[in-house]
């Protein structure tokens, strides 16, 4: 049986919308576990392509703030869905920009709720986390290269 992981982490204040690490950990997950993801990077952009074509979802919120809610809307719609109905468990990448938005936290707070275990790799002083995210972590790890030594003995 393979494994969904949902790659959950800061998008709206990132860099590249946090699609580098996502990336590169799809990769190692398919290639050394064999688990599929997730990726709200590319569930948004198929998102904003398919039925929203040429919407600039980020401008709106400023330009069409009616469009910019409903568009919102769905995209938490869909990842809630995909974490409460497909996923296994979830990594997140808590950063800087997860910290300023709220979308991971949400993620956080529906994967506990639901029971799948949040595997959290933080980039910050463990103070500077909120306890509400803590409280939702099941592991916590300094590093990518921890968190990957961690999922080859529990999923290999």
């Amino acid at each position: 049986m393979q494994l969904q992981v949902y790659l959950s982490g800061g998008m709206e204040f990132a860099e590249d919308n946090g699609a580098e690490w996502r990336s590169r950990l799809e990769v190692w997950l398919k290639n050394k576990l064999g688990h599929s993801c997730f990726n709200p990077v590319k569930a948004s952009e198929e998102l904003l392509s398919t039925k929203y074509s040429g919407a600039d979802f980020r401008d709106a919120k400023s330009s069409n703030f009616a469009k910019h809610r409903e568009i919102a809307k769905e995209i938490v719609s869909l990842d809630s869905t995909e974490i409460i109905l497909r996923t296994d468990y979830l990594v997140c990448y808590y950063n800087e920009s997860a910290q300023r938005g709220a979308g991971t936290k949400g993620e956080l707070t529906v994967a506990a709720i639901f029971g799948k275990p949040v595997y959290l790799v933080k980039d910050m002083a463990i103070e500077k986390i909120p306890s509400w995210v803590i409280g939702c972590a099941t592991e916590i790890f300094d590093n990518f290269e921890s968190l990957q030594d961690f999922l080859l003995k529990k999923y290999k």
